[in-house]
């Protein structure tokens, strides 16, 4: 029986749509509403010629493109073939797609996070000393945040001391589009770090004003999308990138991370108190190592006992209003090895005693910010 292929422009139009459930994987938009999409033909035999513009020349995500494109694609009823032909996008076709994404011509970038409207919950991950787990509690809120379908993004700003790509899995290099950047991702996690950036494991050595520009372009000049959650390493103690955050993001509420010991307990009260000056709210308290459990089911304490409970109170009595003691996670040689191999132990070993009380952190966290536009505020004039 001889094949009887579908109209051209039937098949045409079947293309489009098929084109337009295809996302950039760093933009995570369609294709076809960035401009990326030069041409899409069908021949006679039912071959479909693409011209797919890329954002940069030497995209590292192109055979992800061109393999998610062919299987959209070939699903199209009469379509035989799938030829993909690469372009890359002039400076005006960038310009434009910047704008585009930005939602109009800005003349400098605005950390979208700070802005009134904004939805997104800014979480700062701080700690009075280093050592007691900090990245490790970042990294895996992220993910299991993440996991729960919320859009996520982490920002590095540990920047001496950068850990979270290798705890994260992240071994991309971001993708700068004119002067914007898009941020690799791992586990469904956005995530930027000056690690990106620099040659191997080089040491980083700035002064203040360096490091507060650098936090500054990852949270103006990097593209997150509508982030439900934003979550920020700090480096240990409260130095210049604690203050640079309280004027970057004055909204950042800070989630305090300790362990069970008395000096630690003490370093952490340092740490959370200096919301009392920059005026940000204190989330919360995470005790990490809180025990290790014995095969006998016994607890080990072995840095004691109470420290997270103490940091807890004693910041509640400062900042006159309840900071909760949001979990204590205990002592797991798989939170080092899933840590270690770039795959958060949530995800690894998600029945694991550390991994439960890590996601029950943050299900306690997951709330969206409602934001107050265009919404009654319910006031009325006084009629004295």
């Amino acid at each position: 029986m001889a094949y009887m292929s579908a109209p051209a422009s039937t098949i045409e139009e079947a293309v489009q749509a098929a084109l337009a459930t295809v996302d950039d994987p760093e933009i995570r938009r369609p294709i076809t509403d960035l401009g990326m999409v030069r041409s899409a033909t069908v021949d006679a035999s039912g071959v479909v010629q693409v011209g797919l513009l890329l954002t940069v020349a030497g995209c590292p995500l192109r055979d992800k493109l061109r393999a998610d494109i062919t299987a959209a694609v070939s699903a199209v009823p009469g379509v035989t073939g799938v030829e993909i032909d690469f372009g890359v996008m002039s400076q005006e076709q960038r310009q434009e797609l910047q704008s585009r994404l930005r939602g109009g011509a800005t003349p400098e970038p605005v950390i979208p996070f700070a802005q009134p409207g904004s939805r997104t919950r800014v979480y700062a991950v701080a700690s009075g000393k280093g050592g007691v787990g900090k990245s490790s509690v970042t990294v895996n809120l992220a993910a299991a945040l993440a996991a729960r379908g919320l859009s996520v993004g982490v920002v590095d700003a540990d920047i001496y001391g950068h850990s979270v790509p290798r705890m994260l899995g992240a071994d991309g290099k971001p993708t700068r589009v004119e002067d914007m950047i898009m941020p690799p991702q791992a586990h469904g996690v956005k995530v930027i770090s000056i690690g990106m950036f620099t040659a191997g494991n080089a040491a980083v050595v700035w002064r203040g004003p360096m490091l507060h520009r650098a936090l500054q372009q990852f949270l103006a000049d990097v593209y997150w999308g509508d982030l439900d959650v934003l979550l920020l390493d700090l480096p240990p103690g409260t130095g210049d990138v604690a203050i640079s955050l309280a004027q970057l993001l004055p909204n950042a509420e800070i989630l305090v991370v300790t362990t069970p010991q008395t000096a630690a307990a003490e370093v952490a009260e340092r740490a959370g108190a200096i919301a009392l000056q920059t005026h940000q709210r204190l989330v919360g308290v995470v005790e990490n190592m809180s025990w290790l459990e014995l095969p006998t089911g016994e607890r080990m304490e072995i840095f004691g006992a109470g420290g997270g409970a103490t940091v807890a109170e004693s910041l509640s009595r400062a900042v006159g209003a309840e900071v909760p003691l949001l979990g204590q996670v205990p002592l797991d040689t798989r939170v080092r090895e899933a840590g270690d191999a770039g795959r958060p132990v949530v995800l690894e070993a998600p029945e694991a005693p550390a991994s439960v009380a890590l996601r029950q952190v943050a299900d306690r966290l997951a709330v969206r910010r409602e934001s107050l536009i265009g919404k009654p505020l319910g006031l009325r004039p006084s009629s004295r």
